[in-house]
């Protein structure tokens, strides 16, 4: 159980910091990493298993994860303009 969180926070953390420096952003903390990756996780492996793309493999996850978060950012952005 604690493996599998500490997996999430990992992925998280780096989908969130990929996700920064793609999306040109001001940055988000450790924190705001973690949050932003774990969401765009949840979002990219929605969007992804939509289209019928299965992967696996902690390569997979995080380009998943990225990929969600930067619909995310883009949504954020779109809204608050």
């Amino acid at each position: 159980m604690t493996g599998g969180f500490i997996w999430w926070l990992v992925v998280g953390l780096v989908a969130g910091w990929l996700t920064g420096k793609i999306m040109k952003g001001g940055g988000y903390g450790a924190i705001g990493d973690i949050v932003i990756g774990i969401v765009g996780a949840f979002i990219g492996g929605f969007l992804l298993h939509f289209i019928g793309f299965a992967g696996g493999g902690l390569i997979a996850e995080i380009l998943v994860a990225t990929f969600g978060a930067c619909v995310l950012v883009w949504l954020v952005r779109m809204i608050k303009k």
